[in-house]
């Protein structure tokens, strides 16, 4: 979000593009994520073997892989209440003791659960060690929570939203996410990527758990640079031009304007008049500025239709007429006050203020920045409105978000969510390097244009796959590994491309943990081997191979009423256990803002697919088994499908 200078005039917003209309809040149904029913259980037998111990939270996780032997979950509470506990009457002698009492206060499985049949939903437990509790699922439970999702589609597994949502009764949170956010006159560079695709997949977790999602691009169409390119423009337009040859390279304008605004005294003090000229509602400034944010609008549509990513403009010209209100009621309720000549807010921790309003009367960034915050929390009526910036805006939302708890606007996050009140949420990210670990550019020093970037993922993914199709026709066999379409072809190479090219890039980016730095490799991005979107392609690809050469219907064989998903090999029940686990996958993105948990949750699925597809035969296998791993593969497919979608990348079911 840009440095920009406003004064509080109203001015026609730039956007073309009406505001969505809010949707109605509908009632959604949730079925608890299996880590939030074993917690459940365990919540239970705490409060009722020790119900005289306060403040204790029951601490359940899936177990790590290497002790997975001993079983899905474990419980570690027994160590700590062992603490709280010694030295009183009657107390436990040891943490086994207290994890045995534990053990023995489960409750017994509710009358109603014969949601997945009659399957126990706990098979097993142990404790070990000093008072690890480990649970082993039934793996009759898992493999009909797997043939449910396959009949009733992934919308019932979604988890709840963390503020708020989910039961019966729930109505659909209104979530703002405020992402991308590039300027007006210069072109989207790498610098924009993560911002993009990470706002993108929160939106489509967010609303996957049933949220309703407004997609906000709080663009920088306002502010000084506009005087800038407006006179420059009329100073060199020619007679006879027309307007839109004075706009058709917006990055030579702002260069050429930049250059003048910073060489020439004379033309930098005629900007500036004609920054007072379009802040003061001058028509031809407007029509100039309008076209300048017409031809800018042009070239991010056509990025993010590349990308798949909707948004919603609403630049910081949209709040401007805001401004004079917002610092009034500030100052009115002594949170902003003024100094040396400043209006300024406070904020502890912070040895440099909030300036909402300069000294020379004008308003930057920070003032649009809590028009905005006033604006969706009230006219909006936002439950949750999360920021997604680079890291280096952290400290500035701080204060913002501070500056308007200050103000009543907002309560402390964890009060605000325990109250039903909205919250607030920035979600940081680190830079793209290069390979070589400095700040990823072009060899002649420019930072890297995403179309550039995004054209030589797509050209490297075209010579690949031609190279493999043609290898594969020249040894007789079929490219690509197969397809659940139906389709007898293969698709074209350009399409393929795109997908696996956009994918690429998007997932090289989501896999990382965002607020660290990441080098950007095409080959390591590429890579069929290793942890990328093209890996996972060619798995689904194979996927749906198996399928459509099964030559069997689906659907239909999941809906027969003796349909059951196999799960007695260990690789059978390793897998179907990792396709219950999707909820909590995306569980854990919502939780922590972080995209990786999902790209985490996918490669390992392609890992446990792979080694259930080399240990048990699929086609072939006969009877009953054949059919329970076919749904098994089946279902594969429909979670890795579900995955890549909120990921924002389109599947292949040939290549």
């Amino acid at each position: 979000m840009a440095p920009s200078h406003h004064t509080p005039l109203t001015v026609p917003p730039a956007s073309a593009k009406p505001p969505p209309t809010p949707q109605t809040p509908v009632a959604v149904a949730r079925e608890a994520t299996l880590l939030a029913e074993v917690t459940s259980r365990f919540r239970a037998a705490l409060q009722a073997a020790f119900p005289d111990v306060e403040g204790v939270s029951a601490v359940v996780g899936p177990t790590k892989d290497k002790d997975a032997k001993f079983g899905d979950y474990q419980c570690n509470n027994a160590m700590a209440l062992f603490g709280k506990l010694k030295g009183k009457e009657g107390a436990p002698k040891s943490p086994r003791d207290v994890a045995t009492a534990i053990l023995a206060a489960l409750p017994a499985p509710p009358a109603g659960e014969a949601t997945e049949g009659q399957a126990a939903f706990i098979a097993e437990t142990s404790v070990a060690g000093p008072g690890f509790i480990n649970v082993r699922l039934g793996a009759d439970f898992v493999a009909a929570r797997v043939l449910r999702m396959l009949r009733e589609g992934l919308g019932p597994f979604a988890p709840p939203l963390p503020c708020g949502g989910g039961g019966a009764a729930a109505t659909a949170p209104r979530v703002i996410v405020d992402f991308s956010s590039p300027n007006v006159a210069k072109e989207m560079h790498v610098g924009h990527l993560r911002s993009t695709i990470i706002g993108d997949t929160l939106c489509r977790c967010l609303a996957y758990a049933g949220a309703d999602v407004l997609r906000l691009n709080h663009i920088g169409d306002w502010g000084t640079q506009f005087g800038m390119l407006i006179q420059h423009m009329a100073e060199t337009s020619k007679e006879g031009d027309d307007e839109s040859s004075s706009i058709s390279d917006l990055m030579a304008l702002y260069r050429a304007a930049k250059a003048r605004f910073d060489a020439e005294d004379d033309f930098k003090e005629r900007a500036r008049e004609a920054v007072t000229r379009l802040q003061g509602g001058d028509e031809a400034s407007l029509r100039a500025w309008r076209r300048i944010c017409a031809a800018s609008r042009a070239e991010f549509d056509a990025i993010y239709a590349r990308l798949g990513v909707e948004l919603t403009e609403r630049g910081e010209s949209h709040y401007n007429p805001m401004l004079e209100g917002v610092v009034a009621e500030l100052a009115e309720k002594g949170v902003a006050v003024e100094s040396d000549g400043a209006m300024c807010v406070f904020v502890e921790g912070h040895e440099n203020p909030l300036i909402v309003r300069k000294r020379d009367g004008g308003y930057g960034y920070a003032s649009t920045d809590m028009a905005a915050l006033k604006q969706r929390l009230g006219e909006e009526r936002a439950d949750w409105i999360v920021y997604v910036t680079d890291a280096g805006q952290a400290g500035h939302f701080d204060q913002v978000f501070a500056a308007a708890r200050k103000a009543g606007w907002l309560l402390p996050e964890g009060e605000a969510v325990a109250a039903g009140r909205a919250r607030v949420s920035h979600v940081g990210f680190g830079l793209v390097m290069g390979e070589d670990g400095k700040k990823f550019k072009t060899r002649s020093g420019d930072v890297v244009r995403l179309v550039e970037l995004l054209d030589e993922s797509v050209s490297r993914c075209k010579a690949t796959i031609e190279e493999r199709r043609a290898e594969q026709q020249e040894g007789g066999g079929a490219a690509g590994g197969g397809g659940g379409d139906g389709a007898s072809t293969l698709p074209d190479a350009d399409v393929a491309a795109r997908a696996m090219g956009y994918g690429a890039v998007k997932y090289a980016d989501l896999k990382n943990s965002r607020m660290t730095n990441y080098k950007f490799s095409y080959d390591a991005m590429l890579d069929l081997r290793g942890n990328t979107a093209v890996y996972l392609l060619y798995a689904h690809a194979r996927i749906a191979g198996i399928v459509r050469k099964s030559g069997r219907d689906l659907a239909a064989l999941a809906a027969a009423p003796d349909a059951a998903v196999a799960a007695e090999h260990p690789r059978e029940r390793a897998l179907a256990l990792h396709l219950a686990r999707f909820p909590d996958a995306v569980a854990d993105v919502l939780e922590d803002l972080a995209p990786n948990r999902l790209t985490d949750y996918v490669y390992e699925l392609s890992e446990a697919f792979s080694g259930f597809y080399t240990d048990c035969q699929v086609l072939g296998s006969g009877g009953a088994t054949e059919d329970g791993r076919l749904l098994l593969t089946e279902a594969t497919g429909v979670v890795m499908r579900k995955c890549l979608e909120l990921l924002g990348i389109a599947p292949l079911y040939r290549i």
